[in-house]
């Protein structure tokens, strides 16, 4: 079997120090471009791969990122995925994935495995169950930077990266609002964590703008999903008086909604149907879906973002990292165009 190749080899091809090139392979910046150039071009040509193992040892780092998420399916968090992992590879980093499906035992799990692969840091979406925080905690008592996306925890202080979830409530809200709609009911999740407690506060908000009555059996608390979305219709339909427009927890409760309303011969916008998280089918399905754009790939760079400026900082810094907020996008399309 072939000799592995080394950063010896390298250095004896070019006749320079074996420093150098563990500097140029590394980008560091007092190595000048025609030597970083020759020392990649050499380190190709013998097939050089580097010693993670021999790398992390050294200094201490292994170059991974946990990234925990509820579920990689779900198109949000496959976006959100794809941007952070695209940009911190162009810093050296490769991420390791953990699905909790929303399980709280699971979540606890995957924070255990990442803390037994020595990963450089955690970057994560809470599951629907989480309230016990200690296994997050535990990341942040072991030193290890901990950032939160999306699912944030006013029980956490730790850097977060997240949507203004009121205002996002309120846009989703106030858009039904301005079509014309004045019964608004409204489908969440019964597992009132924070974005969703949020969400929901806005839609109250608006609607007491607007000088409109909040009702009670309008408000449905069930599962966040298309089942949660179609029983709660059920119960909204049943009701002597009915809503003209529906706001869904997500995309996947909304299109429960419109599968609920089309099997009584209603077509949205003639009820109005809104979610949020833009997922990738709702603009193909029929009519297409109003939604609130929660910019995933932005909260994706900005988590990466995040983690290097945590790195780079002064260990002996206490200044916290404040709290990344970028700006929700309404989407109007044909399930609220009343006006059309």
């Amino acid at each position: 079997m072939a000799k592995r190749a080394t950063i010896y080899d390298i250095a004896k091809e070019l006749n320079i120090t074996v420093s150098t090139v563990s500097r140029a392979l590394n980008n560091i910046s007092t190595i000048s471009e025609s030597t970083k150039n020759a020392v990649l071009e050499t380190a190709k040509k013998l097939n050089y791969r580097p010693n993670k193992v021999a790398s992390s040892l050294t200094s201490g780092k292994t170059y991974i990122i946990g990234v925990l998420v509820p579920s990689a399916q779900i198109h949000y968090f496959a976006s959100v995925i794809h941007t952070l992992e695209k940009y911190l590879k162009s810093f050296g980093y490769s991420i390791l994935l953990y699905q909790t499906n929303e399980s709280l035992e699971s979540e606890q799990n995957g924070i255990s495995t990442f803390l037994e692969a020595q990963v450089d840091g955690i970057i994560a979406s809470m599951s629907l169950e989480t309230e016990d925080l200690s296994h997050f905690k535990k990341v942040m008592d072991e030193g290890k930077p901990l950032i939160i996306f999306d699912r944030t925890h006013d029980g956490l202080r730790c850097p977060m990266v997240k949507i203004d979830d009121q205002k996002a409530g309120y846009q989703a809200t106030k858009h039904l609002i301005d079509q014309g709609y004045k019964k608004i009911a409204y489908i969440t999740t019964v597992h009132q964590i924070k974005i969703f407690r949020e969400r929901f506060e806005g839609y109250k908000l608006a609607l007491e703008e607007a000088g409109l009555p909040f009702v009670d059996e309008y408000a449905i608390f069930g599962e966040l999903n298309v089942e949660g979305g179609y029983q709660g219709t059920k119960k909204l339909l049943s009701l002597k008086k009915t809503p003209d427009a529906i706001i869904g927890g997500d995309d996947y409760v909304a299109l429960g909604i419109i599968k609920a309303l089309h099997e009584n011969d209603i077509t949205p916008p003639k009820v109005g149907v809104i979610g949020f998280a833009n997922q990738n089918f709702s603009e193909h399905i029929i009519p297409s879906l109003s939604t609130i754009d929660q910019q995933a790939p932005m909260i994706g760079k900005e988590c990466a973002k995040m983690f290097l400026k945590i790195i780079e900082r002064s260990p002996s810094s206490d200044k916290e990292i404040e709290p990344v907020v970028v700006d929700s996008i309404l989407l109007s399309r044909e399930s609220t165009n009343k006006l059309k």
